[in-house]
Protein backbone atom coordinates (compact mmCIF):
# COMPACT_ATOMS: atom_id res chain seq x y z
CA UNK A 1 0.00 0.00 0.00
CA UNK A 2 1.71 3.06 -1.17
CA UNK A 3 -0.18 5.44 1.13
CA UNK A 4 0.81 3.55 4.06
CA UNK A 5 3.98 2.86 3.66
CA UNK A 6 4.29 6.76 2.78
CA UNK A 7 2.84 7.27 6.73
CA UNK A 8 5.09 5.03 7.78
CA UNK A 9 8.43 7.03 6.87
CA UNK A 10 6.37 10.18 7.75
CA UNK A 11 5.80 8.77 11.27
CA UNK A 12 9.34 8.23 11.40
CA UNK A 13 10.73 11.39 10.31
CA UNK A 14 8.27 13.24 12.28
CA UNK A 15 8.73 11.34 15.71
CA UNK A 16 12.82 11.53 14.74
CA UNK A 17 12.27 15.54 14.50
CA UNK A 18 10.14 15.39 17.65
CA UNK A 19 13.15 13.63 19.72
CA UNK A 20 15.44 16.04 18.29
CA UNK A 21 13.55 19.35 19.35
CA UNK A 22 12.91 17.91 22.55
CA UNK A 23 16.32 16.69 23.42
CA UNK A 24 17.45 20.76 22.46
CA UNK A 25 14.90 21.59 24.92
CA UNK A 26 15.93 19.09 27.68
CA UNK A 27 19.75 19.17 27.42
CA UNK A 28 20.30 22.62 26.44
CA UNK A 29 19.10 24.48 29.27
CA UNK A 30 20.33 27.79 30.28
CA UNK A 31 24.18 27.77 31.81
CA UNK A 32 24.36 29.40 35.09
CA UNK A 33 26.11 32.75 34.42
CA UNK A 34 29.66 33.67 35.43
CA UNK A 35 29.72 36.72 38.29
CA UNK A 36 29.95 39.89 36.45
CA UNK A 37 33.44 41.39 36.14
CA UNK A 38 34.33 43.74 38.94
CA UNK A 39 34.79 47.96 37.41
CA UNK A 40 38.22 48.88 36.65
CA UNK A 41 39.78 51.10 39.29
CA UNK A 42 40.35 53.40 36.15
CA UNK A 43 36.20 54.12 35.88
CA UNK A 44 36.28 55.62 39.67
CA UNK A 45 34.65 58.48 38.33
CA UNK A 46 31.98 56.31 37.43
CA UNK A 47 28.63 56.49 39.94
CA UNK A 48 28.92 53.86 42.82
CA UNK A 49 25.70 54.11 45.08
CA UNK A 50 25.08 51.22 47.58
CA UNK A 51 21.93 49.98 45.70
CA UNK A 52 22.99 49.91 42.39
CA UNK A 53 21.20 47.82 40.20
CA UNK A 54 23.24 45.65 38.22
CA UNK A 55 21.67 46.02 35.17
CA UNK A 56 22.16 49.82 34.83
CA UNK A 57 24.34 50.84 32.47
CA UNK A 58 26.86 53.19 33.31
CA UNK A 59 29.25 55.97 31.52
CA UNK A 60 33.32 55.63 32.19
CA UNK A 61 34.26 58.25 33.65
CA UNK A 62 37.96 58.08 32.52
CA UNK A 63 39.26 55.54 30.16
CA UNK A 64 41.36 52.44 31.07
CA UNK A 65 44.90 52.12 30.20
CA UNK A 66 44.22 50.19 27.01
CA UNK A 67 41.76 51.91 26.03
CA UNK A 68 40.62 55.49 23.81
CA UNK A 69 42.41 58.09 25.63
CA UNK A 70 39.31 60.10 25.36
CA UNK A 71 35.81 59.75 24.55
CA UNK A 72 35.78 59.99 20.66
CA UNK A 73 33.27 63.02 19.01
CA UNK A 74 31.83 63.21 15.97
CA UNK A 75 31.87 65.72 13.11
CA UNK A 76 29.26 68.27 14.47
CA UNK A 77 31.32 67.84 17.91
CA UNK A 78 28.71 65.37 19.66
CA UNK A 79 30.15 62.66 21.80
CA UNK A 80 30.00 59.01 20.31
CA UNK A 81 28.44 56.14 22.65
CA UNK A 82 30.19 55.80 25.90
CA UNK A 83 32.48 52.87 26.50
CA UNK A 84 29.77 50.94 29.14
CA UNK A 85 29.81 48.10 31.49
CA UNK A 86 27.75 46.01 34.19
CA UNK A 87 28.83 47.28 37.43
CA UNK A 88 29.95 44.06 40.06
CA UNK A 89 26.94 45.25 42.36
CA UNK A 90 24.26 42.72 43.51
CA UNK A 91 20.98 43.77 42.11
CA UNK A 92 17.59 43.98 44.74
CA UNK A 93 15.21 41.96 43.91
CA UNK A 94 13.27 44.51 40.86
CA UNK A 95 9.31 44.60 42.85
CA UNK A 96 11.27 45.76 46.21
CA UNK A 97 12.49 48.79 44.12
CA UNK A 98 8.97 50.25 42.71
CA UNK A 99 7.40 53.79 43.04
CA UNK A 100 4.02 54.76 42.43
CA UNK A 101 2.57 52.75 39.54
CA UNK A 102 0.69 54.06 36.59
CA UNK A 103 -1.94 52.09 34.71
CA UNK A 104 -2.81 52.79 31.01
CA UNK A 105 -5.67 50.90 29.38
CA UNK A 106 -6.23 50.91 25.53
CA UNK A 107 -8.33 49.01 23.29
CA UNK A 108 -6.27 45.97 23.20
CA UNK A 109 -3.52 46.87 25.26
CA UNK A 110 -3.20 47.25 29.59
CA UNK A 111 0.08 48.19 30.85
CA UNK A 112 1.34 48.91 34.51
CA UNK A 113 4.29 51.60 34.28
CA UNK A 114 6.26 52.20 37.35
CA UNK A 115 7.05 55.64 38.14
CA UNK A 116 10.48 54.68 39.02
CA UNK A 117 12.78 54.57 36.22
CA UNK A 118 9.32 54.85 33.82
CA UNK A 119 9.46 51.62 33.04
CA UNK A 120 6.85 49.12 31.86
CA UNK A 121 6.47 46.23 34.01
CA UNK A 122 2.88 44.51 33.23
CA UNK A 123 1.60 43.80 30.35
CA UNK A 124 -1.97 42.47 29.56
CA UNK A 125 -3.19 41.72 25.62
CA UNK A 126 -6.84 42.47 26.03
CA UNK A 127 -7.40 40.19 22.69
CA UNK A 128 -5.83 37.27 23.98
CA UNK A 129 -7.17 35.25 26.79
CA UNK A 130 -4.68 33.10 28.78
CA UNK A 131 -6.34 29.74 28.57
CA UNK A 132 -10.01 29.50 26.34
CA UNK A 133 -12.89 30.44 27.65
CA UNK A 134 -10.41 32.77 30.51
CA UNK A 135 -11.44 36.13 31.59
CA UNK A 136 -7.61 36.78 31.98
CA UNK A 137 -5.94 37.81 29.30
CA UNK A 138 -1.95 36.88 28.10
CA UNK A 139 0.61 38.83 30.49
CA UNK A 140 3.87 39.56 29.00
CA UNK A 141 5.18 42.09 30.83
CA UNK A 142 5.45 41.25 34.27
CA UNK A 143 7.47 42.25 37.87
CA UNK A 144 6.82 38.91 39.55
CA UNK A 145 9.81 37.39 40.67
CA UNK A 146 9.63 34.18 38.74
CA UNK A 147 8.04 35.82 35.89
CA UNK A 148 10.48 38.68 35.71
CA UNK A 149 10.04 40.33 32.67
CA UNK A 150 10.20 44.50 31.84
CA UNK A 151 11.18 47.07 29.56
CA UNK A 152 13.51 49.76 30.34
CA UNK A 153 14.78 53.29 28.97
CA UNK A 154 16.80 55.59 30.26
CA UNK A 155 19.48 58.50 29.80
CA UNK A 156 23.27 58.43 30.79
CA UNK A 157 25.41 61.41 31.21
CA UNK A 158 29.07 61.81 32.83
CA UNK A 159 27.98 64.83 34.85
CA UNK A 160 25.08 62.28 36.70
CA UNK A 161 21.80 64.98 35.46
CA UNK A 162 20.16 61.97 33.43
CA UNK A 163 17.78 60.02 34.61
CA UNK A 164 18.28 55.74 34.29
CA UNK A 165 15.71 53.43 35.24
CA UNK A 166 15.82 53.54 38.73
CA UNK A 167 15.32 57.80 38.55
CA UNK A 168 11.93 58.63 40.05
CA UNK A 169 9.58 60.37 37.79
CA UNK A 170 6.38 62.16 38.21
CA UNK A 171 2.89 61.54 35.93
CA UNK A 172 -0.27 63.62 36.93
CA UNK A 173 -2.53 60.62 36.91
CA UNK A 174 -2.20 56.98 37.86
CA UNK A 175 -4.38 55.79 35.24
CA UNK A 176 -5.26 56.51 31.15
CA UNK A 177 -7.77 55.55 29.62
CA UNK A 178 -8.30 55.54 25.59
CA UNK A 179 -11.80 56.69 25.58
CA UNK A 180 -14.08 55.90 22.55
CA UNK A 181 -13.32 57.86 19.14
CA UNK A 182 -9.83 58.38 20.34
CA UNK A 183 -7.43 57.80 18.39
CA UNK A 184 -3.88 58.60 20.13
CA UNK A 185 -3.17 58.72 24.11
CA UNK A 186 -0.04 60.22 25.46
CA UNK A 187 1.54 59.87 28.98
CA UNK A 188 3.97 62.07 30.50
CA UNK A 189 6.01 60.96 33.10
CA UNK A 190 8.42 64.20 34.48
CA UNK A 191 12.02 63.97 36.10
CA UNK A 192 13.75 66.94 37.05
CA UNK A 193 17.48 67.92 38.55
CA UNK A 194 18.43 70.70 40.75
CA UNK A 195 20.68 72.00 37.91
CA UNK A 196 18.00 72.77 35.54
CA UNK A 197 17.76 69.47 33.04
CA UNK A 198 14.00 68.24 33.13
CA UNK A 199 13.25 65.37 31.52
CA UNK A 200 9.73 63.95 29.83
CA UNK A 201 9.26 60.46 29.14
CA UNK A 202 6.51 60.45 26.96
CA UNK A 203 4.81 56.87 25.73
CA UNK A 204 2.21 57.39 22.84
CA UNK A 205 -0.31 54.57 22.63
CA UNK A 206 -2.44 54.16 19.67
CA UNK A 207 -5.62 52.76 19.01
CA UNK A 208 -5.72 49.19 17.41
CA UNK A 209 -1.73 49.16 17.76
CA UNK A 210 0.62 46.77 19.78
CA UNK A 211 2.88 49.51 19.28
CA UNK A 212 3.96 52.13 21.98
CA UNK A 213 5.94 55.16 20.85
CA UNK A 214 8.51 56.32 23.53
CA UNK A 215 9.94 60.22 23.20
CA UNK A 216 12.89 61.30 25.82
CA UNK A 217 13.00 65.21 25.36
CA UNK A 218 15.18 66.63 27.40
CA UNK A 219 15.01 70.47 28.88
CA UNK A 220 18.25 71.99 29.11
CA UNK A 221 17.32 74.51 32.09
CA UNK A 222 21.42 74.47 33.25
CA UNK A 223 23.96 77.20 32.41
CA UNK A 224 26.06 74.66 30.07
CA UNK A 225 25.48 72.28 27.69
CA UNK A 226 24.17 68.91 28.62
CA UNK A 227 25.69 65.64 26.45
CA UNK A 228 24.10 62.30 26.89
CA UNK A 229 23.60 58.96 25.86
CA UNK A 230 19.65 56.99 25.02
CA UNK A 231 19.37 53.91 25.93
CA UNK A 232 16.68 51.05 25.97
CA UNK A 233 16.56 47.58 26.80
CA UNK A 234 14.28 43.79 27.84
CA UNK A 235 15.20 42.10 30.62
CA UNK A 236 13.87 38.68 31.28
CA UNK A 237 14.08 35.70 33.90
CA UNK A 238 13.69 32.35 32.63
CA UNK A 239 10.27 31.16 33.94
CA UNK A 240 9.21 27.93 35.57
CA UNK A 241 7.76 25.14 33.39
CA UNK A 242 4.36 24.94 33.03
CA UNK A 243 2.29 22.52 35.23
CA UNK A 244 0.01 20.44 33.03
CA UNK A 245 -3.08 19.10 33.85
CA UNK A 246 -2.51 15.42 32.44
CA UNK A 247 -0.09 13.17 30.42
CA UNK A 248 -1.50 14.53 26.99
CA UNK A 249 -1.56 17.97 28.07
CA UNK A 250 2.27 18.51 28.60
CA UNK A 251 3.10 16.35 25.07
CA UNK A 252 0.32 18.44 23.06
CA UNK A 253 1.92 21.66 24.16
CA UNK A 254 3.34 23.09 20.94
CA UNK A 255 5.48 25.80 23.39
CA UNK A 256 7.66 23.24 23.85
CA UNK A 257 9.17 23.00 20.32
CA UNK A 258 9.25 27.08 19.94
CA UNK A 259 11.94 29.16 19.82
CA UNK A 260 12.07 30.98 23.70
CA UNK A 261 14.86 33.73 24.07
CA UNK A 262 16.58 36.77 22.28
CA UNK A 263 16.29 37.45 18.80
CA UNK A 264 18.03 41.13 16.83
CA UNK A 265 17.56 42.07 13.52
CA UNK A 266 20.70 44.04 11.53
CA UNK A 267 20.34 45.16 7.58
CA UNK A 268 23.77 43.67 6.91
CA UNK A 269 23.22 40.56 9.43
CA UNK A 270 19.47 39.72 8.67
CA UNK A 271 17.60 38.00 11.73
CA UNK A 272 19.39 36.07 14.48
CA UNK A 273 18.62 34.39 17.53
CA UNK A 274 20.18 33.89 20.72
CA UNK A 275 19.30 31.03 23.36
CA UNK A 276 19.65 32.18 26.86
CA UNK A 277 22.27 29.77 27.40
CA UNK A 278 24.22 31.55 24.93
CA UNK A 279 24.05 35.10 26.66
CA UNK A 280 27.70 34.43 28.81
CA UNK A 281 30.09 32.44 26.52
CA UNK A 282 29.15 34.52 23.12
CA UNK A 283 27.65 37.99 24.32
CA UNK A 284 26.29 40.09 21.47
CA UNK A 285 28.47 43.47 21.37
CA UNK A 286 27.28 44.92 17.61
CA UNK A 287 26.67 48.46 16.18
CA UNK A 288 23.67 48.03 14.40
CA UNK A 289 21.79 50.97 12.13
CA UNK A 290 17.96 50.48 11.07
CA UNK A 291 17.70 47.21 12.75
CA UNK A 292 15.51 46.01 15.93
CA UNK A 293 15.97 43.80 19.08
CA UNK A 294 13.50 41.50 21.30
CA UNK A 295 12.72 38.91 23.58
CA UNK A 296 10.75 36.40 22.38
CA UNK A 297 8.54 33.00 23.35
CA UNK A 298 5.60 31.07 21.63
CA UNK A 299 3.12 33.11 20.22
CA UNK A 300 4.09 36.72 21.93
CA UNK A 301 7.19 39.09 21.36
CA UNK A 302 8.41 42.19 23.31
CA UNK A 303 10.78 44.29 20.58
CA UNK A 304 12.73 47.71 20.91
CA UNK A 305 12.57 49.73 17.49
CA UNK A 306 15.30 52.14 17.14
CA UNK A 307 15.46 55.13 15.23
CA UNK A 308 16.10 54.12 11.31
CA UNK A 309 19.30 55.63 9.91
CA UNK A 310 20.91 55.80 13.30
CA UNK A 311 23.65 53.64 14.33
CA UNK A 312 22.84 51.89 17.84
CA UNK A 313 25.40 49.52 19.80
CA UNK A 314 23.35 46.04 20.39
CA UNK A 315 24.78 43.70 23.43
CA UNK A 316 23.10 41.32 25.85
CA UNK A 317 24.29 40.97 29.81
CA UNK A 318 23.83 38.35 32.21
CA UNK A 319 22.67 39.80 35.01
CA UNK A 320 23.64 37.60 38.02
CA UNK A 321 22.05 36.86 41.41
CA UNK A 322 19.86 34.13 42.28
CA UNK A 323 17.73 33.63 39.69
CA UNK A 324 19.85 34.88 36.54
CA UNK A 325 18.25 38.30 34.72
CA UNK A 326 19.04 37.87 30.83
CA UNK A 327 18.93 41.29 29.37
CA UNK A 328 19.46 42.78 25.34
CA UNK A 329 20.73 46.03 25.11
CA UNK A 330 20.66 48.79 22.60
CA UNK A 331 22.48 51.91 23.04
CA UNK A 332 21.56 55.51 21.30
CA UNK A 333 24.32 57.91 19.59
CA UNK A 334 25.24 61.05 22.07
CA UNK A 335 23.22 64.11 21.57
CA UNK A 336 23.76 67.43 23.10
CA UNK A 337 21.63 69.53 24.25
CA UNK A 338 22.51 73.56 24.43
CA UNK A 339 21.60 76.03 27.58
CA UNK A 340 17.55 76.91 27.43
CA UNK A 341 17.61 74.32 24.16
CA UNK A 342 15.29 71.29 24.08
CA UNK A 343 15.89 68.07 22.15
CA UNK A 344 14.52 64.31 22.30
CA UNK A 345 15.35 61.13 21.40
CA UNK A 346 12.84 58.93 19.67
CA UNK A 347 11.99 54.74 19.64
CA UNK A 348 9.18 52.38 19.41
CA UNK A 349 8.30 49.35 21.38
CA UNK A 350 6.42 46.11 20.49
CA UNK A 351 4.72 44.28 22.97
CA UNK A 352 1.87 42.19 21.53
CA UNK A 353 1.34 39.14 19.29
CA UNK A 354 3.57 37.79 16.45
CA UNK A 355 0.87 38.25 13.30
CA UNK A 356 3.24 37.69 10.81
CA UNK A 357 1.39 39.29 8.32
CA UNK A 358 1.45 43.12 10.04
CA UNK A 359 4.45 42.73 11.56
CA UNK A 360 6.49 43.51 8.38
CA UNK A 361 5.20 46.33 8.25
CA UNK A 362 5.51 48.14 11.13
CA UNK A 363 10.01 47.54 10.69
CA UNK A 364 12.29 45.46 8.14
CA UNK A 365 12.71 42.15 9.17
CA UNK A 366 10.32 42.07 12.26
CA UNK A 367 8.03 39.46 10.34
CA UNK A 368 11.25 36.92 10.57
CA UNK A 369 10.39 36.93 14.45
CA UNK A 370 7.55 34.36 13.50
CA UNK A 371 10.57 31.63 12.41
CA UNK A 372 10.09 28.79 10.38
CA UNK A 373 13.10 27.38 10.69
CA UNK A 374 14.43 24.86 7.64
CA UNK A 375 10.63 25.11 6.65
CA UNK A 376 10.40 28.69 5.53
CA UNK A 377 10.35 28.66 1.94
CA UNK A 378 7.04 26.47 2.04
CA UNK A 379 5.49 27.53 5.40
CA UNK A 380 5.27 31.47 4.69
CA UNK A 381 3.42 30.83 1.39
CA UNK A 382 1.12 28.17 2.99
CA UNK A 383 0.59 30.65 5.94
CA UNK A 384 -0.22 33.56 3.16
CA UNK A 385 -3.06 30.86 1.47
CA UNK A 386 -4.31 29.93 4.59
CA UNK A 387 -4.80 33.62 5.83
CA UNK A 388 -6.48 34.26 1.85
CA UNK A 389 -8.82 31.12 2.82
CA UNK A 390 -9.55 32.40 6.09
CA UNK A 391 -10.49 35.63 4.49
CA UNK A 392 -12.77 33.79 2.72
CA UNK A 393 -14.59 31.65 4.97
CA UNK A 394 -14.13 33.60 8.21
CA UNK A 395 -13.31 29.71 9.74
CA UNK A 396 -9.46 28.31 10.49
CA UNK A 397 -10.28 25.38 9.86
CA UNK A 398 -12.64 25.45 6.54
CA UNK A 399 -8.81 27.25 5.45
CA UNK A 400 -7.60 23.86 5.88
CA UNK A 401 -9.93 22.00 4.13
CA UNK A 402 -9.27 24.73 1.25
CA UNK A 403 -5.77 24.45 1.32
CA UNK A 404 -5.92 20.14 1.26
CA UNK A 405 -8.19 20.08 -1.21
CA UNK A 406 -6.31 22.50 -3.22
CA UNK A 407 -2.61 20.66 -2.75
CA UNK A 408 -4.64 17.66 -3.82
CA UNK A 409 -5.71 18.92 -7.07
CA UNK A 410 -2.16 20.12 -7.86
CA UNK A 411 -1.04 16.70 -6.98
CA UNK A 412 -3.85 14.67 -8.31
CA UNK A 413 -1.63 13.19 -12.00
CA UNK A 414 1.36 12.20 -9.33
CA UNK A 415 -0.96 10.44 -6.82
CA UNK A 416 -2.72 8.86 -10.13
CA UNK A 417 0.64 7.81 -11.22
CA UNK A 418 1.34 6.09 -7.88
CA UNK A 419 -1.94 4.74 -7.52
CA UNK A 420 -2.15 2.90 -11.30
CA UNK A 421 1.57 1.94 -10.41
CA UNK A 422 0.57 0.25 -7.14
CA UNK A 423 -2.56 -1.76 -9.27
CA UNK A 424 -0.08 -2.97 -11.40
CA UNK A 425 2.07 -4.65 -8.66
CA UNK A 426 -0.86 -5.88 -7.11
CA UNK A 427 -2.21 -7.65 -10.16
CA UNK A 428 1.37 -9.01 -10.30
CA UNK A 429 1.37 -10.66 -7.16
CA UNK A 430 0.74 -14.04 -8.11
CA UNK A 431 3.72 -13.83 -11.01
CA UNK A 432 5.76 -12.62 -7.73
CA UNK A 433 4.82 -15.15 -5.53
CA UNK A 434 6.04 -17.92 -8.49
CA UNK A 435 9.06 -16.32 -8.72
CA UNK A 436 9.70 -16.61 -5.14
CA UNK A 437 9.00 -19.99 -5.20
CA UNK A 438 11.52 -20.27 -8.28
CA UNK A 439 14.13 -18.59 -6.79
CA UNK A 440 14.03 -19.59 -3.30
CA UNK A 441 16.90 -17.35 -0.95
CA UNK A 442 18.38 -16.62 -4.45
CA UNK A 443 18.41 -12.95 -3.50
CA UNK A 444 20.13 -11.33 -6.58
CA UNK A 445 18.49 -13.77 -9.17
CA UNK A 446 14.49 -12.82 -7.99
CA UNK A 447 15.89 -8.76 -7.84
CA UNK A 448 16.94 -9.14 -11.22
CA UNK A 449 14.10 -11.16 -12.69
CA UNK A 450 11.50 -9.14 -10.79
CA UNK A 451 12.57 -5.74 -12.61
CA UNK A 452 12.72 -7.97 -15.47
CA UNK A 453 9.67 -8.11 -15.29
CA UNK A 454 8.83 -4.91 -14.46
CA UNK A 455 10.30 -3.26 -17.46
CA UNK A 456 8.57 -5.54 -19.62
CA UNK A 457 4.85 -4.67 -17.60
CA UNK A 458 6.28 -1.29 -18.34
CA UNK A 459 5.75 -0.32 -14.10
CA UNK A 460 7.74 2.00 -12.16
CA UNK A 461 8.34 0.38 -8.36
CA UNK A 462 9.30 4.40 -7.15
CA UNK A 463 6.52 6.16 -8.54
CA UNK A 464 5.03 6.19 -5.09
CA UNK A 465 8.35 8.44 -3.71
CA UNK A 466 7.34 11.16 -6.19
CA UNK A 467 4.28 12.06 -4.17
CA UNK A 468 6.05 11.68 -0.76
CA UNK A 469 8.90 14.37 -1.90
CA UNK A 470 6.26 16.62 -2.27
CA UNK A 471 4.26 15.36 1.23
CA UNK A 472 6.82 15.58 3.47
CA UNK A 473 8.15 18.78 3.11
CA UNK A 474 4.34 20.05 3.22
CA UNK A 475 3.22 18.04 6.52
CA UNK A 476 6.34 19.50 8.45
CA UNK A 477 5.51 23.00 6.61
CA UNK A 478 2.14 22.77 8.06
CA UNK A 479 3.24 21.39 11.76
CA UNK A 480 5.30 24.40 11.80
CA UNK A 481 2.70 27.20 10.80
CA UNK A 482 0.21 25.59 13.15
CA UNK A 483 2.62 25.78 15.86
CA UNK A 484 3.87 29.06 15.80
CA UNK A 485 0.62 31.08 14.01
CA UNK A 486 -0.76 33.07 16.65
CA UNK A 487 -3.94 33.27 14.73
CA UNK A 488 -4.54 29.70 14.66
CA UNK A 489 -3.79 30.14 18.42
CA UNK A 490 -8.04 28.96 20.24
CA UNK A 491 -9.28 29.03 16.81
CA UNK A 492 -12.21 26.96 16.72
CA UNK A 493 -13.68 25.19 14.14
CA UNK A 494 -16.88 22.97 14.64
CA UNK A 495 -18.69 21.41 17.48
CA UNK A 496 -15.74 20.40 20.19
CA UNK A 497 -12.61 21.76 18.14
CA UNK A 498 -12.48 25.06 20.15
CA UNK A 499 -8.24 25.38 19.27
CA UNK A 500 -6.92 24.49 15.84
CA UNK A 501 -3.42 24.41 17.73
CA UNK A 502 -4.57 21.94 20.50
CA UNK A 503 -4.76 18.71 20.48
CA UNK A 504 -8.16 17.03 20.26
CA UNK A 505 -9.88 16.44 23.55
CA UNK A 506 -11.87 13.81 22.88
CA UNK A 507 -9.94 11.91 20.05
CA UNK A 508 -12.43 12.36 17.56
CA UNK A 509 -10.17 13.11 14.37
CA UNK A 510 -7.98 10.58 15.23
CA UNK A 511 -10.09 7.86 15.55
CA UNK A 512 -11.81 9.22 12.13
CA UNK A 513 -8.52 8.97 10.67
CA UNK A 514 -7.66 5.52 11.44
CA UNK A 515 -11.34 5.05 9.97
CA UNK A 516 -10.10 6.28 6.59
CA UNK A 517 -6.57 3.96 6.85
CA UNK A 518 -8.70 1.22 7.29
CA UNK A 519 -10.55 2.24 4.34
CA UNK A 520 -7.47 2.93 2.24
CA UNK A 521 -6.60 -1.21 3.24
CA UNK A 522 -9.19 -2.25 2.19
CA UNK A 523 -9.02 -0.42 -1.54
CA UNK A 524 -5.42 -1.65 -2.07
CA UNK A 525 -4.83 -4.21 0.61
CA UNK A 526 -1.77 -6.13 -0.59
CA UNK A 527 0.79 -5.56 -2.98
CA UNK A 528 3.50 -7.56 -4.61
CA UNK A 529 6.71 -5.89 -3.29
CA UNK A 530 5.88 -6.05 0.33
CA UNK A 531 7.23 -9.28 2.20
CA UNK A 532 5.60 -10.80 5.39
CA UNK A 533 7.11 -8.17 8.02
CA UNK A 534 6.19 -5.26 6.09
CA UNK A 535 2.46 -6.68 5.86
CA UNK A 536 2.51 -6.90 9.32
CA UNK A 537 3.66 -3.56 10.18
CA UNK A 538 1.02 -1.96 7.36
CA UNK A 539 -2.06 -4.32 9.18
CA UNK A 540 -0.90 -2.28 12.23
CA UNK A 541 -0.19 1.23 11.51
CA UNK A 542 -4.27 1.99 11.60
CA UNK A 543 -3.89 1.90 15.35
CA UNK A 544 -0.40 2.90 15.70
CA UNK A 545 -0.64 6.40 13.66
CA UNK A 546 -4.09 7.26 15.63
CA UNK A 547 -1.72 7.42 18.86
CA UNK A 548 0.65 9.28 17.16
CA UNK A 549 -2.35 12.01 16.05
CA UNK A 550 -3.23 11.75 19.60
CA UNK A 551 -1.03 14.33 20.39
CA UNK A 552 -0.71 16.53 17.10
CA UNK A 553 -2.95 20.12 16.82
CA UNK A 554 -6.46 18.98 15.93
CA UNK A 555 -5.62 21.29 12.42
CA UNK A 556 -2.79 19.29 11.61
CA UNK A 557 -4.94 15.82 12.19
CA UNK A 558 -7.61 17.84 9.95
CA UNK A 559 -5.25 18.08 7.05
CA UNK A 560 -4.69 14.90 7.15
CA UNK A 561 -8.31 13.24 7.60
CA UNK A 562 -9.18 15.30 4.82
CA UNK A 563 -6.43 14.76 2.72
CA UNK A 564 -6.43 10.99 3.54
CA UNK A 565 -10.73 10.91 2.58
CA UNK A 566 -8.76 12.57 -1.10
CA UNK A 567 -7.05 10.38 -1.54
CA UNK A 568 -8.98 7.47 -0.68
CA UNK A 569 -11.50 9.26 -3.30
CA UNK A 570 -8.54 9.53 -5.73
CA UNK A 571 -7.44 6.15 -5.31
CA UNK A 572 -10.95 4.58 -5.45
CA UNK A 573 -11.62 6.46 -9.16
CA UNK A 574 -8.00 5.76 -10.49
CA UNK A 575 -8.56 1.61 -9.55
CA UNK A 576 -12.32 1.71 -11.05
CA UNK A 577 -10.60 3.10 -14.38
CA UNK A 578 -7.91 0.77 -14.57
CA UNK A 579 -9.88 -2.43 -13.86
CA UNK A 580 -12.27 -0.92 -16.63
CA UNK A 581 -9.59 -0.68 -18.61
CA UNK A 582 -7.64 -3.51 -17.61
CA UNK A 583 -11.39 -5.78 -18.53
CA UNK A 584 -11.38 -4.61 -21.80
CA UNK A 585 -14.37 -1.92 -21.38
CA UNK A 586 -12.11 0.64 -21.36
CA UNK A 587 -12.30 4.19 -19.34
CA UNK A 588 -14.22 7.54 -19.77
CA UNK A 589 -14.92 7.45 -23.49
CA UNK A 590 -13.60 3.46 -23.96
CA UNK A 591 -10.11 4.37 -24.17
CA UNK A 592 -7.84 2.53 -22.14
CA UNK A 593 -5.46 3.85 -19.45
CA UNK A 594 -2.06 4.56 -20.42
CA UNK A 595 1.05 2.74 -18.14
CA UNK A 596 2.11 4.45 -15.36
Amino acid sequence: MPQTRSFLLLALAFVGYLLWTQWQHDYHTPATPAPAAAASSASAATPSSSDLDASVPSVDGAPAASATSAAPTSASGVPSAPQQHIQAATAKTPADTHGPLVTVTTDVLRLTIDSRGGSIIRSAMLKYPAKLKSKDSVQLFSDSASHFFVAQSGLLSRDGAAPDQRAMFHAAQDSYTLQPGQKTLNVDLTWTDASGVKVVKRYTFTRGSYVVGLDQQVDNGSAKAWTGWPYRQLQRVVPPEPVHTNFLAKWSDQSRYSFFGAAWYGPEDKFNKIKFDDFAKDALNKKVTGGWMAMEQHYFMAAWLPQEKKAQQFSTHVVDGSNPRYLIRELGPGFQVAPGATASSQSRLYVGPKLRNELGGIAPGLDLSVDYGMFTVVAAPMHMLLTWFHGLTGNWGLAIILVVLLINVLLYKLNAAQYRSAAKMRKLKPRMDALKERYGDDKQKLQQATMEMYKKEKINPVAGCFPLLVQIPVFFALYTVLRESVELRQAPFIGWIHDLSAADPYFVLPILYMGVMLLTQRLMPMTASMDATQAKIMKWMPVIYPVFFAFFPSGLVLYYLVNGLCRVAQQWWVMRQFDAADNGKGGKGGKKLKPA
